[in-house]
């Protein structure tokens, strides 16, 4: 039964049927409880006939009236009638001897009433004692009768209290485990799923595992899993549209760059031809023949690696974790859009050559790309862009709302911390908190999508690092990336 549905129905209905059993229980002890009640009513009912007919006797006795006679003969015959209707329910209450017993008693009575109203002798008063002790004993089996059935039907009400208490406590404690059993196999799922959403709302791409068997869960588990794979490939899009955005503008730059390694090549193969056509040129000549085609391979390398970088930022790949020298990285990438960046602007690298960053070149690249072209939109003036790296265990902390931390940053183990700051224009403290937002900008139309920082944060957050923000309106923008180091 690995259905949710079949479970929930399956738990209803033993609810059902427990309630159905508990109700069918309860009306037959209520039938139970109505017969010990009218069996209690003809048991009263005889006890008071009883103590009816020794009253009259009593009065007959004092007065010798007909009326309290015809009053005693009445009750004696109600209730002889009433011992020969209702025998089973006495018999309960004693046994059959004893009903008899008392049959033949009230019998006798009526029989010494009758002799006792046609003897006017002195013998009257022995049938006058005969008549009271008689009389005494049918009392006193009424009084028993009535006090065993009040003593019944006592215990049977005592009965039925507990079988409700029984029933209300069956009922809620089967509530309570079908509660329990929707907590574990429904609650706990969907506390994890929420978790997990909350974890992919703030970036955090994991695949949904989820440990419940029921089929319900497991095609929401799959319909989960399937959007996640879709978010990642038009995420995996929108990387790859920013970066044709990004490719297309670096390519102006680098045709430019091109220029002047490919004009000097240019230039000294023409005077190396013109100098090739004389003979017997003298040392110096030949010197300087070597100094042009020193500066053709030079500049020919120079091109080369241009080129080299360029395809290696353009090239869609998975992500591939390696140790980056830091220094290089930067310089590689600074390569591609020096062509882009202003001659007023100033770019200042301090960068020890032995730091190195653990994580995927072309992404990394793409992160300084952003950061740095970000950074020289914000001073169209002119200015200076740093970059500056080492190593840190200090916590990365936020100073709301000038400084903002996005991502986790524990600082418990030495990270790599590069920074990246510029003293343009700044950032207005309302718009800080959705630097980060996917569409988000600032920028006039037509300049930009909104996507580079997005896409910073996604890549840094790909590597276990974070990124903060800290930035004052006219004074500059300066955003604090932490890598966790390569674990030897």
């Amino acid at each position: 039964m690995n259905s949710l549905r079949q479970k929930l129905f399956f738990g209803y209905a033993t609810i059902v049927a427990l309630v159905v059993a508990l109700s069918l229980l309860s009306l037959i002890e209520l039938r139970l409880l109505e017969q010990k009640i009218v069996a209690g009513e003809r048991i009263s009912q005889f006890f008071d006939i009883s103590l009816e007919i020794r009253r009259f006797e009593k009065n007959y006795f004092l007065y010798h009236q007909d009326e309290d006679l015809a009053e005693n003969r009445a009750y004696v015959h109600r209730a002889r009638a009433l011992l020969a209707e209702h025998a089973d329910v006495f018999t309960v209450l004693s046994n059959v001897a004893r009903v008899t017993k008392l049959g033949d008693d009230l019998d006798r009575y009526a029989t010494l009433i009758d002799q006792y109203a046609a003897d006017s002798t002195a013998s009257g008063g022995a049938i006058a004692g005969r008549i009271r002790a008689i009389g005494k004993e049918i009392v006193t089996i009424a009084e028993d009768w009535s006090r065993v059935e009040r003593k019944e039907l006592q215990a049977q009400l005592d009965q039925q209290r507990l079988i409700l208490f029984g029933s209300v406590s069956c009922i809620g404690l089967a509530v309570i485990a079908i509660g329990g059993l929707l907590a574990r196999r429904v609650l706990r799922p969907l506390k994890e799923m929420e978790r997990k959403m909350k974890e992919v709302a703030s970036g955090h791409r994991a695949k949904l595992e989820m440990s419940s068997e029921e089929r319900e869960f497991k095609s929401l588990t799959r319909a989960f899993n399937h959007v996640l794979h879709e978010l990642e490939a038009h995420q995996r899009q929108l990387v790859h549209s920013e970066k044709l955005v990004a490719l297309g503008t670096l390519l102006s730059g680098v045709a430019h760059e091109l220029n002047n390694p490919l004009s000097n090549i240019a230039t000294s193969t023409q005077i190396l031809a013109e100098e090739a056509d004389g003979e017997g040129a003298p040392d110096g000549a030949v010197a300087f023949r070597r100094e042009l085609i020193t500066q053709i391979d030079e500049e020919t390398w120079r091109a080369r690696h241009i080129v080299r970088s360029l395809l290696d930022y353009a090239r869609d790949r998975d992500f591939h974790h390696e140790a980056l020298p830091l220094a290089a990285l930067v310089e590689d990438t600074l390569r591609l859009i020096r062509g882009q960046i202003p001659a007023s602007i100033k770019i200042v690298v301090q960068i020890p050559e032995t730091l190195a960053a653990s994580g995927d070149r072309q992404r990394l690249q793409q992160v300084l790309l952003n950061l740095v072209r970000n950074a020289a939109d914000a001073m169209p003036d002119g200015g200076e862009v740093r970059i500056v790296a080492r190593l840190t265990r200090e916590p990365c902390l936020a100073q709301p709302p000038e400084r903002l931390v996005f991502g986790q940053c524990t600082g418990e183990d030495e990270a790599l911390e590069i920074v990246v700051g510029d003293n343009g224009s700044g950032i207005a403290p309302a718009t800080l908190p959705r630097v980060f937002d996917p569409f988000f900008t600032t920028k006039d139309v037509g300049k930009g999508m909104g996507l580079g920082l997005f896409i910073v944060f996604e890549i840094i957050e790909e590597h276990g690092g974070c990124i903060a923000v800290e930035s004052k309106a006219g004074r500059g923008t300066t955003f604090t990336i932490r890598l966790p180091l390569e674990k030897s």
